[in-house]
């Protein structure tokens, strides 16, 4: 049930926040306003745009303190595991030889693995230059 909630409140704050969301409110206040003459302004015409969003608005505020509290919760978690990440090398004077070794031989292969792949990347961008058409044309 909660996570089904979160889900919900995610979609609901993903789409209140659309375009389409604003345009779609936008010709609701147009049409309520069209309407005005219609209902000669009266007390209920105006009653039903202030229910309608007095109940939106309600609503609103709950399901995106939802989302920003689950968004800033994730946030924390990310930061935390920054932290303790590099929380580890703040004691490294105190590691054994072995336990240096084991650190530098996990940073070799990472800049290993890294180098790979920004060659790669590289090798990839010169095929996809080399395999562009010349934007200057014949001269």
């Amino acid at each position: 049930m909660h996570e089904r909630f979160h889900r919900f409140a995610h979609h609901v704050a993903m789409v209140s926040g659309s375009q389409v969301t604003f345009f779609v409110a936008l010709g609701g206040i147009v049409g309520w306003c069209l309407l005005g003459p219609l209902f000669s302004f009266s007390d209920s015409w105006q009653l039903v745009i202030n229910t309608a969003t007095t109940i939106i608005t309600f609503l609103m505020v709950f399901l995106i303190q939802a989302t920003q509290n689950r968004d800033a919760k994730a946030l924390h978690l990310k930061l935390d595991e920054l932290i303790r990440a590099r929380n580890i090398f703040a004691d490294l004077e105190d590691a054994t030889d072995e336990e240096l070794a084991d650190f530098e031989q996990q940073f070799q292969r990472l800049r290993a693995s890294w180098k790979n792949r920004r060659d790669a990347q590289e090798d990839d961008d010169e095929a996809a230059r080399a395999d562009a058409p010349d934007s200057a044309g014949p001269r």
